[in-house]
């Protein structure tokens, strides 16, 4: 049975509401290949009688998760796109240790860690390169809308084709436990790493000032008011020397002008022209 225009409409604007998620005209198949398992085991004979009872039951928590979580990409892979985590090995941990070394602290957020391999990467780059920061405070924190993704990435748990994708075979043995069919996060690793729920379009929490923001291969899906209002609480809770990092697809080119592009070899991180000062006034 066709998906209805009606409740096209609607699940546009209840992922647009929900999760900055932009479906444009056309994608009425993604939804429909989304949603319609959902609706089966929900136990409602098609999708548009399960889009019909959402409508009707604003306080249906739990489906509205549901149906974020099933029309939101994850696709994720350890050391993706590589160039980025080849500047943060190369480049910027090197300049933050120097600038920090009176304090000995670094903060770093991946503010879309999707089922956690960014954030694990990220701790494997800090662990095996940088063995001097063992005696720093380093903190990673993670934090995605999907309760789903965030369940796998605090337990850390991966199957055989997930790190087969982008983790060397050292790296696996050295951080990861077989158990069973699965490879598990170790526990010396899993200490550096935090992960939270947290929606990037709804109101922030009160996060510390971080040294390094990954926020990669989701803006993509936000429309321009979301990107520039991300980009701008992006720049309050970064320190004024801080990294940004995003997706080879994304810039803040025509988005954001408070933002400064900075190319290393074959890979683009950003770092704000607004002094601290400005942004707290404005």
């Amino acid at each position: 049975m066709p998906l209805t225009a009606d409740n096209f409409k609607f699940i546009q604007a209840f992922a647009k509401d929900t999760a900055a998620i932009i479906l444009e005209p056309g994608k009425e198949y993604l939804v429909d290949t989304r949603l319609s398992p959902l609706a089966k085991q929900a136990g409602f004979k098609n999708l548009d009688d399960f889009l019909n009872q959402l409508r009707m039951n604003r306080t249906a928590t739990l489906f509205h998760e549901q149906v974020i979580d099933a029309l939101t990409t994850n696709e994720t892979s350890f050391f993706r796109d590589f160039y980025p985590f080849e500047t943060l090995r190369q480049d910027v941990l090197p300049a933050l240790i120097e600038q920090r070394a009176s304090v000995k602290r670094l903060k770093i957020w991946s503010a879309a860690s999707s089922t956690g391999q960014e954030l694990y990467t990220i701790g494997m780059v800090v662990r095996e390169y940088f063995p001097a920061l063992k005696d720093w405070n380093v903190s990673i924190l993670g934090t995605d809308l999907s309760p789903t993704v965030l369940a796998q990435a605090k337990e850390g748990s991966y199957s055989q084709l997930e790190v087969n994708r982008g983790l060397p075979a050292g790296l696996l043995l050295k951080y990861f436990s077989k158990i069973g069919s699965k490879w598990v996060v170790k526990d010396d690793l899993k200490r550096l790493i935090e992960f939270r729920p947290m929606n990037l379009v709804k109101a922030w929490p009160i996060l510390p000032l971080f040294d390094i923001v990954f926020i990669r291969n989701v803006m993509i899906y936000f429309d321009l008011e979301a990107k520039r209002e991300i980009l701008k609480k992006i720049r309050r809770c970064l320190h004024p020397s801080g990294y940004l990092f995003l997706g080879t697809a994304e810039t803040t080119m025509n988005i954001d002008p408070e933002w400064q592009p900075i190319t290393v070899g074959k890979a683009t991180y950003y770092q704000s022209v607004t002094p601290q000062a400005a942004l707290a006034a404005a």
